[in-house]
């Protein structure tokens, strides 16, 4: 509008004419539904309800709203004024449509303020475990995992994510003494002796409570505080970031015929429960970052669904991390083994970063840092800063 020399109030007045949208909502009782459907008609939007809604032969179905953000808002303000629950929905439809249109708070994290949408963060992987699925047993030492994550931090990493237990399928747990005896001395060595923001993948929180007293800034949690020990209090006394990440099961069983009805919306329900969850225990919504969990507890096809239509998570709200570093469902899609999967990682993590990636958590950061530069540069776009040909 701007391009064709449209005034600004023009501008304001038509703009959510031009933004279209479609919500889909699930089980609503069938009276309420019709109401739904009656109501989007009478502004000039749509509603797509089952066949079967029009006889009342059932007591609920999912409804896919259709229209522009003027006739959502003018559905959302009489819904507010009807019965069967209506103000209810109306209320929740209109916080998933401000979350879309809202930009994300910067969060502080280790003195440094992360400012999602700018551009993508990049989180480098430092396992120092002997059996990750990848590079089990090379970072052990601690003055090799120091010059890992400095090699890192040279190449573009933001974030370093020290793990102490493999999460490959099949893995065992080790006790809370032997992991924070794994990562303990990459955790004092990172904060002491660089600028690093560290965080800690745990979900243990004897070993988060120990390594923040060590000087980590965030913890990386693959059981979204559900995991061992009280963690939600620990992230919310110490005031750090925390990534909940969904899983189906536990590593050791996770992969054993994961079954989904809809993987996309248990996954979005699940996540929606455990910010609620940890905002209850005290941990403020800035300080939360959400993770669909990329190959764990899902199959190819469901990995693959999840990075599709990984855009529809932004309605959560939340900064959204994606770790799809050389998984296995790139080497199925490719047939190729963990040492061979650099290019599909790269398209992996680019189509995550257009669809609304704000971290990517990565082992080849150098190549990656690149990725994510130029697929930011299209998405987000690109202003040229002199000669730079860092990273």
């Amino acid at each position: 509008m701007r391009s064709i020399g449209a005034g600004r109030e023009g501008i304001r007045i038509m703009l959510d004419k031009g933004i279209f949208r479609v919500v889909r909502l699930y089980e609503v009782p069938i009276r309420a539904a019709l109401i739904i459907k009656q109501e989007m008609l009478s502004k000039g939007g749509e509603a797509a309800l089952p066949l079967r809604a029009a006889d009342l032969a059932v007591e609920s179905c999912d409804i896919l709203m259709i229209g522009t953000e003027r006739q959502f808002r003018e559905v959302i303000a009489t819904l507010k004024r009807q019965p069967f629950g209506l103000p209810a929905i109306a209320s929740e439809i209109e916080s998933v449509l401000e979350k879309l249109d809202s930009p994300l708070p910067s969060v502080t994290v280790g003195g440094r303020t992360f400012t999602f949408g700018q551009r993508t963060y990049i989180m480098g992987v430092l396992n120092v475990t002997p059996d990750s699925f990848s590079d089990g047993g090379r970072y052990q030492d601690p003055a090799v995992a120091v010059r890992h994550a400095l090699s890192m931090l040279e190449n573009g990493a933001d974030i370093i994510d020290v793990g102490g237990e493999s999460s490959r399928p099949g893995a065992e747990s080790v006790s809370s003494e032997e992991e924070f005896a794994r990562v303990a001395p990459a955790v004092e060595a990172l904060t002491s002796e660089t600028h690093a923001v560290v965080s800690v993948d745990t979900y243990k929180a004897e070993v988060a409570r120990r390594c923040l007293d060590l000087g980590a800034h965030m913890i990386n949690d693959i059981t979204a505080l559900a995991g061992e020990g009280d963690m939600a209090s620990v992230i919310s006394r110490y005031g750090v970031p925390v990534v909940l990440m969904h899983m189906k099961g536990r590593p050791r069983d996770m992969q054993i015929n994961p079954h989904y009805d809809s993987v996309v919306h248990e996954i979005h329900e699940f996540l929606d429960q455990r910010i609620k969850y940890a905002q209850e225990q005290g941990i403020p919504p800035c300080n939360i970052i959400i993770d669909p969990g990329i190959g764990f507890g899902k199959t190819p096809e469901h990995n693959l669904e999840i990075l599709a239509r990984l855009a529809e998570f932004r309605s959560l709200g939340r900064p959204i991390l994606v770790g799809t570093s050389r998984k296995s469902t790139i080497g199925k899609v490719l047939g190729l083994p963990v040492s061979e999967r650099l290019f599909g990682t790269a398209a992996t993590v680019a189509c995550a970063i257009a669809s609304g990636a704000d971290i990517v958590r990565v082992h080849d950061v150098r190549e990656m840092a690149r990725v994510a530069r130029m697929t930011d540069a299209i998405v987000r776009g690109w202003q040229e800063k002199g000669d730079d040909n860092a990273v």
